[in-house]
C-alpha cells in the first residue's frame, strides 16, 4: 500500500479530515480491519493543504510514499477562483464577518484585468490570520479564534499566470479567474489584494484546485469512491505508483550497484542535473530522490529499505 492517491476534495472538510477518511478506508481493506497501532500503522499524509470550503485536487500519500510529500508539495498549483468585489471580510472569504462594503459599480473588465496582471511575477504575501500556519508552536487559526492578531512575516511567492474567465459588473461585482502559482500562495489574500488595488475591496467566494504539479482533477477520484473501494478491499486500484507521482522531476535509471548503494543510504556518481532527481531501478521503480552534492549525488529520500532485496517495492 505504497503510492499516491489523488482525491477530489469535497467542500466542508479540512485536508486532515480527508486524510482520516483515507486512513479508515485503508484500514477497512486490511486483515482484521487494520487495527494496528504504533510503528506498524500505515502512514498517510497530504501534499498541500486546501481550506475547508475549497474543493479539488488533494494529493494524498500512503506508506513509503509519505517520504515524497516535500517534493509533491513543491509543485505549482492551479486554481479556479471566484471573488466578490465591494465587500471585505474578517477571513478574506465568505466564511468571515463583513468588515466593510463599498460600491463596485465603477469596476470594468479592462480595469479588473489590469489589477490581476499587476500581481503576476514574484511578490511578497502576508499569510492570513485564519490559516494553518504555525507561529510560536500554535496554528494561526487558533489564535484568531481568541481574537489575537500577531505579526506574520511576508513570504515570497510567484504568480505564474492569471486569466480572467468571467466578470459580472455591478455594485457587488463578481469575477472568476484562473491562477497558476507557487506552493504556499493564499488565493484568499490575492483576492483581497486585487480588491484593494481596485479601491473597493474584495473577498473570495469560491475556490477549486484544478491541478497540483502533474496531477489534475481528471486524475482525481471522489472521496466516496475511496470509501467504497476500501470496503471492497480494492483501494490499491486507485493508487498511482511512487515513480508516477514524481514524473515531473528529472529522472535517471540506475545500475544495480547504484541501487544497492542508495538502499543503504550511500552516495552515487554525480548526475549532472539540477535539483532533486528521481532515481529509478532497471525496472522503472523509484528507489530514491537524489541531488548532486559536489562530486557525488546523495540520497535525499530513500523509498526502499536495505532489506528489500532486488525486487523491493519502489514502483
Amino acid at each position: 500500500m505504497d503510492g499516491v492517491l489523488v482525491i477530489d476534495k469535497p467542500t466542508g472538510m479540512t485536508s486532515h479530515d480527508v486524510v482520516a477518511v483515507v486512513r479508515r478506508a485503508v484500514a477497512a481493506g486490511l486483515p482484521g480491519g487494520g487495527r494496528r497501532r504504533g510503528p506498524g500503522r500505515l502512514k498517510v499524509g497530504h501534499a498541500g493543504t486546501l481550506d475547508p470550503d475549497a474543493t479539488g485536487v488533494l494529493v494524498v500519500c500512503l506508506g513509503r510514499a509519505t517520504r515524497l510529500v516535500p517534493y509533491l508539495q513543491a509543485s505549482a498549483k492551479t486554481y479556479d477562483a471566484r471573488i466578490r468585489l465591494g465587500v471585505t471580510t474578517t477571513t478574506l472569504d465568505a466564511a468571515g464577518e463583513v468588515l466593510a462594503e463599498r460600491d463596485a459599480s465603477g469596476v470594468d473588465e479592462p480595469g479588473l484585468c489590469d489589477a490581476l496582471k499587476f500581481f503576476v511575477g514574484e511578490i511578497d504575501q502576508i499569510p492570513p490570520m485564519v490559516s494553518a500556519l504555525s507561529i510560536g508552536g500554535e496554528r494561526l487559526y487558533a489564535k484568531a479564534r481568541r481574537g489575537e492578531v500577531v505579526d506574520r512575516e511576508p513570504r515570497r511567492i510567484t504568480i505564474h499566470d492569471i486569466v480572467l474567465e468571467d466578470f459580472h459588473p455591478g455594485p457587488r461585482a463578481e469575477a472568476a479567474f484562473l491562477v497558476t502559482c507557487s506552493p504556499g500562495t493564499y488565493v484568499r489574500v490575492l483576492a483581497a489584494e486585487v480588491g484593494e488595488r481596485l479601491g473597493v475591496g474584495a473577498h473570495l467566494i469560491g475556490l477549486r484546485r484544478l491541478g497540483s504539479g502533474r496531477f489534475s482533477v481528471e486524475d482525481a477520484v471522489d472521496l466516496e469512491k475511496v470509501v467504497q473501494l476500501g470496503e471492497q478491499r480494492r483501494l490499491p486500484e486507485a493508487l498511482l505508483g511512487m515513480a508516477d507521482g514524481v514524473r515531473d522531476y528529472p529522472r535517471i535509471h540506475l545500475r544495480p550497484t547504484d541501487v544497492t548503494a542508495l538502499r543503504h543510504g550511500r552516495p552515487i556518481a554525480v548526475t549532472g542535473q539540477a535539483g532533486p532527481v528521481a532515481a529509478l531501478d532497471p525496472d522503472g521503480r523509484l528507489v530514491a530522490m537524489i541531488a548532486d552534492d559536489g562530486d557525488s549525488a546523495r540520497p535525499l529520500a530513500v523509498l526502499v529499505s536495505s532489506g528489500d532485496g532486488d525486487g523491493g517495492r519502489g514502483a
